[in-house]
């Protein structure tokens, strides 16, 4: 049974090549948004046409992302969605609400100084976690029943 998995959130760092080389013998399908920023931000004026106000120019773009973004989170088993430490990703917030709306298993990637400005996305999370390493153990898991094999507990 292959699980999918969406890739949501940061797209300026490797997080998620780190996820899907980490998970390279698993059985999960993973999909994402267009992370080439230039792209995807001009996506609707380049197929749809000029704007010559900025916001109906990121406004087309907007939405013709959703078209990707919605079909993703909809037919995901699982959604990570990251938050990355240079820019604030209010797109990414939204992703992981619409997630947590449509039920999905969803599992946060942030750091501990943005514990409180996502404290209700937390709360929504099954999961939180710092390191992409922690999330392809937290898929390892969720597929084998494995622990990690450092075996040392962090509890402990």
């Amino acid at each position: 049974m292959t699980m999918k998995v969406y890739l949501s959130g940061e797209i300026h760092t490797d997080w998620r090549e780190q996820i899907i080389e980490g998970s390279k013998d698993l059985d999960l399908a993973f999909s994402a948004p267009v992370t080439d920023h230039d792209a995807s931000d001009d996506c609707g004026v380049a197929i749809l046409g000029a704007e010559p106000n900025k916001f109906w120019h990121d406004h087309k773009g907007a939405k013709v992302n959703a078209i990707r973004t919605r079909h993703g989170i909809e037919n995901a088993d699982i959604v990570v969605v990251r938050f990355g430490e240079k820019y604030k990703q209010w797109n990414a917030a939204f992703d992981a609400g619409m997630a947590a709306a449509l039920g999905k298993s969803l599992i946060v990637l942030s750091q501990p100084d943005h514990q409180h400005p996502l404290k209700e996305v937390h709360a929504a999370a099954l999961a939180v976690a710092q390191e992409p390493r922690q999330v392809v153990e937290i898929l390892n898991y969720v597929l084998t029943g494995k622990l990690p094999e450092s075996g040392a507990l962090a509890a402990e």
